[in-house]
């Protein structure tokens, strides 16, 4: 795996923003995802899932 796979996942937060900002990082298959990568992870500030963005 390249850095160039790497991608920074950000959290949008819980319905009341708690948790906002949390960061995960993983690796991308950017042939098979050319758009913007969204999943549900657990954060662990909300206790909860929460949805992760691809951001910067």
């Amino acid at each position: 795996m390249s850095q160039d796979n790497l991608v920074k996942l950000i959290s949008q937060g819980d319905e009341k923003k708690v948790g906002k900002g949390h960061v995960y990082y993983t690796f991308k298959n950017k042939k098979g995802h050319p758009g913007k990568l969204s999943l549900k992870k657990h954060n662990p500030i909300a206790r909860k899932h929460t949805v992760y963005k691809e951001g910067k």
